[in-house]
């Protein structure tokens, strides 16, 4: 949707790869580092991880703790930066609704995933990059208690989930344009 938008809006001055996979956890992202990023070049890279890293340990006892989480990602974004080291980096809060993914283990999904938005946030912070915030504003649009409309299962988000992710991240990219 962003792409689609701001290559009409500034032909010619960006281009998009989009490389990421549902399902994937942060060792996933890092085992694919070289191919994904590093050998693309990228000037700009946006990345939202941290739901799956959660679910899959709720779910099938086969995901990746808070620990293992910032030391995985510290070390992508210090391989990133050791490769391409003019690269900006945007990094997105995971969030969490109820939905029939998460309902049955909504209070620990919550606990989590929280861990994993700020251990997200303080790798922000650490590296002088942008951090775009979702929980809050998904929060808020939820607040009649329809979170359906915003993600199909509590982390999937729908067509009109993804347009918010959209205007929240095109906030950030478009200053740098």
């Amino acid at each position: 949707m962003l792409a689609c938008e701001l290559k009409d809006k500034y032909e010619g001055k960006i281009e998009f790869i989009n490389r990421g996979k549902s399902g994937d956890r942060i060792t996933d992202v890092y085992a694919r580092i070289k191919e994904d990023i590093i050998n693309l070049k990228p000037d700009y890279m946006s990345i939202l991880i941290g739901v799956n890293d959660v679910s899959h340990e709720l779910t099938m006892s086969c995901g990746v703790s808070p620990k293992k989480f910032r030391m995985i990602y510290e070390m992508l974004i210090d391989e990133i930066r050791e490769s391409l080291p003019e690269i900006k980096i945007i990094i997105l809060e995971p969030f969490i609704l109820k939905g029939s993914c998460t309902e049955k283990l909504l209070d620990e999904f919550i606990s989590e995933v929280r861990k994993m938005a700020e251990i997200s946030k303080q790798i922000a912070e650490k590296y002088g990059f942008d951090f775009v915030p979702l929980q809050k504003r998904f929060d808020k649009l939820c607040s009649d208690g329809n979170t359906g409309y915003w993600t199909a299962d509590g982390i999937h988000p729908t067509l009109e989930g993804h347009q918010i992710i959209k205007e929240e991240l095109q906030k950030v990219i478009e200053k740098y344009i």
